[in-house]
């Protein structure tokens, strides 16, 4: 690892906006490739605000300081329970999804994988923990 990247990815007031812009290349760049230029750019638009928002509360806010910098138990189990929020609410999101697109008559099948997927992340997570903790 280059030691640019090496400071990036030691800093986590920079590697997490880093992260985002990193994305939204990457979005530029695909979008290109599928012939849609337009997309690509909106794409990187969204994640270059996205960067200098968490830039700019980095500055600012002891909560954003804590959750990248694990300051202490509290944020760090804040942060635990931030994940797993999110983790509820994309799974809620793609069943609701698949039920959908199985009441409309189609497969389910792009959603059917993200379900099974998240369900056997879950069971594996669960035995992982009880015998690590």
């Amino acid at each position: 690892m280059s030691k640019t990247a090496q400071q990036v990815a030691s800093n986590p007031r920079r590697s997490i906006p880093a992260f985002f812009l990193g994305i939204g290349f990457v979005c530029l760049v695909t979008a290109t490739v599928g012939g849609h230029l337009g997309i690509g750019l909106v794409m990187l638009g969204i994640m270059a605000a996205c960067s200098l928002a968490v830039v700019l509360l980095a500055r600012r806010s002891e909560t954003y300081r804590g959750l990248t910098e694990a300051l202490d138990e509290r944020f760090a189990l804040i942060g635990q329970r931030a994940w797993a929020g999110t983790g509820v609410v994309l799974t809620l999101g793609n069943l609701c999804a698949f039920i959908g697109d199985l009441a409309s008559g189609r497969s389910g099948n792009p959603y059917y994988w993200l379900l099974a997927t998240a369900a056997l992340s879950y069971v594996a997570f669960v035995a992982l923990l009880r015998r690590h903790t």
